[in-house]
């Protein structure tokens, strides 16, 4: 199971795209695990999933989250401002993926 959590500012932004992403993973049937929570709560879930990505209003932190992820093997990167735009659930779930490996 492919664990991704999605961060932002209240963890409130990012539930549609969380919604649209588990629409496109199990249409690939894939197994996912998608949350949103406030970037506030990055280090108490950083053991609970695979990779993290921020909403691009909160992009300013990738610098600061992305060593301490680093130090458990995982990544940090922002979603694309177009397709966080437009709600591309699957381009956001490929992007987690490709981090994941």
């Amino acid at each position: 199971m492919k664990k991704i959590l999605l961060l932002c500012d209240a963890g409130m932004s990012t539930s549609l795209m969380v919604k649209k992403m588990k629409e496109a993973a199990d249409k690939k049937g894939i197994e996912t695990e998608i949350a949103a929570v406030s970037i506030a709560k990055f280090e108490e879930n950083l053991d609970n999933y695979d990779v993290f990505l921020l909403g691009p209003q909160v992009k300013y932190k990738k610098a600061k989250l992305e060593p301490i992820a680093a130090a458990k093997g995982k990544k940090v990167e922002v979603i694309n401002t177009i397709d966080y735009g437009m709600m591309k659930g699957e381009k956001v779930l490929e992007q987690a993926l490709a981090l994941i490996g």
